[in-house]
C-alpha cells in the first residue's frame, strides 16, 4: 500500500468536504481527468468563486491496481470501469467491443496505460482552422499541454513543461530485448525520432515518456497531482451521480438556455450562480445534454423528453483508434512482463512487488515504452501505388461535405500526420488465450479511421441507469479495413528483420502462419479488431452547421453558460494517445473560464 500520510489522506482531507455553505458558483460535473485539471485551476484562478466537482465514482487514494504503473489494466472491468460496451458490429462478425471508461476520481487516466505522447502541429492547427479560432492553434494547445506537465528526467532534446502538475519520465526499467526496436525500425526506413515525438513532430521510431511520478514510481494523474493544489474553494463530491442540467425558463422563445444548477439521481437540486460544465467524457457528456433536453429532436421526442435545444450534432461524431495485434514467443531466457500479468501470485511477482513497495527498480515500474508513428509511404516503403490506392479508398469512404471527412483526406497528404501507430510491447497482448510463456507484441493502431459512429441515450428507457447505446461503426468502410490490414502486415515485416528477428522462435502466434491470403487477412481483421479506448468527438468544438455542439469557448450552441471540457469536444481523432489532449483543453478552458469570471469575481 502506498503511505497514507503523504497521499491517501491528503486527498481524502479535500474530497471529505461534501458540504458548502452557499451554493457554488461553478457546478463540474465529472472528477475525470480533465474535471479536476479544470476545477484545480479554477480554485487557484478564481480564489473568491466557490467550485464544486460532483463525479458518480469514489477516491480510490490507496487503490495499488491504479497507483502501481505495472499493474495498468488490471482495473478494466472493475468496480472503477463504467463498464460498457458497444452494440453488435456487424464488420466484426457482430461482436460487441468493451468500452472502458474510468468510474473514479482521476477518471479514465487513472485506468489507461500511461502513455504520454503528443500528435502532429498539422493536426492540432486544423482545430483552430476548423472552429476559426487563434485559441485552439498548435502554439496554443502545445503551450496548455507544457503547461500540464512537470517533466522529471534528463534533458532528451524534446520541449517538455517542468512545472506542471502531472509528472513525466522515463522508465527505469526497460526489458533488454526492446533494444531491437529502434534499428530494426530503422533499417526498414522510419527515422529515429528521440528529440522530437513530443514536440508536434511524431514520425519516426522512439523511447518515450510515461506519466509516472518518480517520488514513489506511482502513476501521476488530475486526482494525485492536480487535486492537492487546489485551494478551500474547491468541494469534490464522490460516489455521487447527476441525473440532468436544470435551466431557467426562457424570457423568451429564441433566447439563450442558462443553465441554472443541476438535479442529482435522487431528485436533489444543486444550483449554480455562474456555470455548469460537463466534464463527464466522450460517452456521458452527449448523454447528459440529451438528458436534460438538448440534442437530437427526434431522439429526444422519442425518449419523452422535452426538447429545449433541437442540436443534431449531440452525440454524434464518435471516432476511436483500432488495432490488431501481432504476437511472438521470445527466446528461452528471455525475461518479459508476462509473469507480472498472467502469474502474478507466484513467487518472481511476488519478489518484483515488494521491490516496488520498497521503491527499488522493479518490473511493476514497466509501462510501454518503445513507439514508432508512421505515415503510409513509411508503412509501404515508398510504393506509390500502394499508397494511392489506399488514399482511394479513403476517398470513397468519405462523407461529401462533411469537415472531418475532409480533415482527414488533407492529413493523407502531409507526411508529417502519422497514420499508423506501432508499440513493441514486452508481454503478450493477444486476441485469443494466453497460451504460457515469456511474448512480445506489436500492436498497430489506425491513427485516422474513416468510420464514425454515434453514442446516444436509449429512448425506451432515457435515465442515467440505463447503458448508453453505442455505436462507433467499426470497419464500416473498406479504408479501414484495408489500413488495419497494412498496419499488421508492417509489425510482420518488423518481425522478420533483424535485429528483431533475433528475439523470438518458432512460428508467429498471431495472426499465425496461416494468415497471408486476401481472405484471410480480412477475416482476421474482422475477428480480432480491437479498440484503444480512445473516444473522442461526440460535443464536436466546430461550427453548428458543420456538425458542431460547442463553440471555440467550449459553450453549447442555444445556451448562455453551459460547457463541456473533456475530449468529446475534439472535431478529429489526433495521432496520439489522449491524455495529454485532455489536460491541455483543461488548462485552456480553465484560461476561458477564469478570464469570464474575473469579471464577476
Amino acid at each position: 500500500m502506498l503511505n497514507p500520510s503523504s497521499l491517501g489522506l491528503v486527498l481524502l482531507a479535500i474530497v471529505g468536504i461534501a458540504d458548502a455553505a452557499k451554493d457554488p458558483d461553478y457546478i463540474i460535473v465529472g472528477g475525470g481527468t480533465a474535471g479536476l485539471a479544470l476545477a484545480t485551476r479554477l480554485s487557484l484562478g478564481l480564489p473568491k468563486a466557490n467550485i464544486l466537482v460532483i463525479e458518480a465514482g469514489p477516491a480510490a487514494p490507496d487503490e495499488v491496481r491504479i497507483n502501481v504503473p505495472g499493474l495498468r489494466g488490471s482495473t478494466l472491468g472493475s468496480e472503477y470501469d463504467w463498464g460498457f460496451a458497444t452494440v453488435p458490429q456487424p464488420p466484426l462478425n457482430n461482436r460487441t467491443v468493451d468500452v472502458n471508461r474510468g468510474k473514479v476520481l482521476g477518471g479514465s487516466a487513472a485506468l489507461n496505460y500511461l502513455c504520454y505522447d503528443r500528435a502532429s502541429e498539422a493536426e492540432y492547427d486544423s482545430w483552430g482552422d476548423l472552429i476559426a479560432s487563434s485559441q485552439w492553434s498548435f502554439n496554443k494547445i502545445f503551450k496548455a499541454m507544457l503547461k500540464s506537465e512537470n517533466y522529471t528526467s534528463p534533458d532528451d532534446g524534446n520541449k517538455h513543461g517542468k512545472s506542471g502538475p502531472i509528472r513525466s519520465t522515463y522508465n527505469r526499467l526497460v526489458p533488454s530485448f526492446l533494444s531491437t526496436w529502434k534499428p530494426t525500425l530503422k533499417k526498414l526506413g522510419v527515422p529515429i525520432n528521440d528529440a522530437g515525438s513530443l514536440s508536434g513532430d511524431p514520425i519516426g521510431v522512439s523511447f518515450q515518456t510515461t506519466n509516472i511520478d518518480p517520488t514513489r514510481y506511482t502513476r501521476s494523474n488530475s486526482f494525485n497531482s492536480y487535486l492537492p493544489l487546489a485551494g478551500p474553494n474547491l468541494v469534490v463530491r464522490p460516489n455521487t451521480r447527476v441525473a440532468k442540467v436544470e435551466f431557467a425558463k426562457r424570457p423568451k422563445p429564441n433566447a439563450p438556455l442558462r443553465a441554472i444548477g443541476v438535479i442529482l439521481e435522487d431528485g436533489t437540486k444543486i444550483s449554480a450562480t455562474t456555470e455548469v460544465i460537463l466534464s463527464a467524457g466522450s460517452i456521458q457528456s452527449p448523454g447528459l445534454l440529451e438528458l436534460s433536453g438538448i440534442g437530437q429532436s427526434s431522439l429526444l421526442k422519442k425518449a419523452g423528453i422535452p426538447v429545449l435545444q433541437d442540436l443534431p450534432s449531440v452525440g454524434e461524431n464518435y471516432q476511436d483508434h483500432i488495432r490488431l495485434s501481432n504476437v511472438y514467443k521470445l527466446k528461452p531466457n528471455t525475461p518479459s512482463f508476462d509473469p507480472m500479468i498472467f502469474e502474478n501470485s507466484g513467487p518472481f511477482a511476488t519478489q518484483q512487488f515488494q521491490l516496488w513497495l520498497d521503491n527499488k527498480i522493479s518490473w511493476y515500474d514497466y509501462t510501454s515504452t518503445a513507439y514508432s508513428f508512421m505515415n503510409w509511404q513509411q508503412i509501404f516503403g515508398g510504393n506509390k501505388t500502394a499508397v494511392s490506392a489506399l488514399t482511394k479508398l479513403a476517398q470513397s469512404a468519405a462523407q461529401k461535405k462533411n469537415v472531418v471527412d475532409s480533415t482527414k483526406l488533407a492529413y493523407l497528404s502531409d507526411s508529417s500526420v502519422p497514420q499508423m501507430e506501432i508499440i513493441m510491447e514486452a508481454n503478450f497482448v493477444g486476441a485469443f488465450a494466453y497460451p504460457g510463456g515469456n511474448y512480445t507484441t506489436l500492436l498497430s493502431s489506425l491513427m485516422h479511421p474513416m468510420s464514425r459512429g454515434s453514442v446516444h441515450i436509449n429512448p425506451s428507457s432515457p435515465t442515467i441507469n440505463t447503458k448508453p447505446v453505442i455505436n462507433p461503426n467499426y470497419l464500416s468502410n473498406e479504408y479501414d479495413l484495408q489500413a488495419l490490414i497494412a498496419g499488421s502486415k508492417f509489425a510482420r515485416k518488423i518481425a522478420t528483420t533483424e535485429p528483431f528477428k533475433s528475439i523470438w522462435e518458432g512460428v508467429e502466434v498471431e495472426p499465425g502462419p496461416n494468415v497471408n491470403t486476401e481472405e484471410e487477412w480480412r477475416a482476421f481483421a474482422k475477428s480480432t479488431m480491437g479498440s484503444f479506448y480512445h473516444p473522442v468527438g461526440t460535443c464536436a468544438m466546430l461550427p453548428a452547421k458543420d456538425g458542431g455542439v460547442v463553440d471555440a469557448n467550449l459553450k453549447v450552441y442555444g445556451t448562455d453558460n453551459l460547457r463541456v471540457v473533456d475530449c468529446s469536444v475534439i472535431p478529429v481523432l489526433p495521432s496520439a494517445h489522449i491524455q495529454t489532449a485532455a489536460y491541455g483543453i483543461a488548462e485552456i478552458a480553465a484560461e476561458l473560464v477564469v478570464k469570464d469570471g474575473k469579471k464577476k469575481f
